[in-house]
């Protein structure tokens, strides 16, 4: 095992690192996929290609992986460079553009696993999966719930999320967060904490994007850069429906 990961052992074979070292992964969005980024990263993933035209904000900073020299800099280029600080082998390949249906086949194609961090302002997310499907790629799914970090798998053959989504109603982060509620309360373990939040957003006179907090994107990240880990290395993990919530905050209650 190289010296980089000398203190990764017993975690990892030197065979497990050797796999994830060659194994492609895709990261639609660079917002909370930029904690997920360095996170992989720092395991071993070399191979990492990042997406997103969007440029780093203020409002970027209680959570996602960029500073305020980084303010008004495409986030690709941002988190790119930091990558490199890390890791000066790593292979990051990065595209300073919105997903759009004309590009997603393109930039899907060739990757082992795929993250979908995309904003769900459209069904671009919802084609994201479709294409990864197709292709036979994995799609993570990362939702930052603040005190508390959700995650669920799309697998190639399996559901989609679209089987969350209600006739004439937009789909949003919010579908996804309202059916993992609804599943832990029937199940016997409401999360009431999440359901508050949930009911404040909505009454909001303003549509705001959701709020997030740091929390969550370092515990989102730690999620899926494990997921990643078995995915690649053949081990087993939850499949959508089924999804993964690491909180500390029942135990508070």
């Amino acid at each position: 095992m190289r010296q980089r990961y000398i203190r990764n052992r017993l975690y990892l074979t030197e065979k497990e690192q050797e796999t994830i070292k060659n194994c492609s992964i895709i990261l639609g969005g660079s917002g909370i996929g930029s904690v997920i980024a360095e996170c992989a990263l720092r395991l071993g993933f070399e191979k990492i290609t990042i997406i997103d035209g969007d440029q780093v904000e203020l409002s970027n900073l209680n959570r996602q992986n960029y500073t305020e020299d980084n303010i008004d800099i495409d986030k690709v280029e941002a988190i790119k460079n930091r990558l490199l600080a890390i890791n000066s082998d790593a292979q990051i390949n990065v595209f300073n553009e919105f997903i759009t249906e004309d590009n997603i086949k393109g930039c899907v194609e060739g990757h082992q696993i795929a993250i979908n961090a995309l904003d769900f302002s459209s069904d671009i997310p919802l084609l994201f999966d479709e294409i990864c499907q197709k292709n036979n790629i994995p799609v993570l799914h990362p939702y930052n719930l603040g005190w508390g970090g959700l995650v669920t798998v799309i697998t190639p053959k399996g559901l989609s999320l679209e089987t969350l989504k209600r006739a004439n109603e937009d789909f949003s982060e919010v579908n996804v967060v309202k059916y993992a509620t609804s599943y832990l309360k029937f199940w016997g373990n409401p999360h009431d904490w999440i359901e508050e939040i949930l009911e404040k957003y909505m009454q909001e006179e303003e549509r705001l994007p959701p709020p997030q907090l740091s929390v969550a994107s370092w515990t989102v990240a730690a999620m899926c850069t494990h997921l990643l880990f078995n995915i690649a290395t053949n081990k087993k993990y939850k499949e959508f429906p089924e999804f993964y919530l690491s909180t500390i905050m029942n135990g508070l209650n």
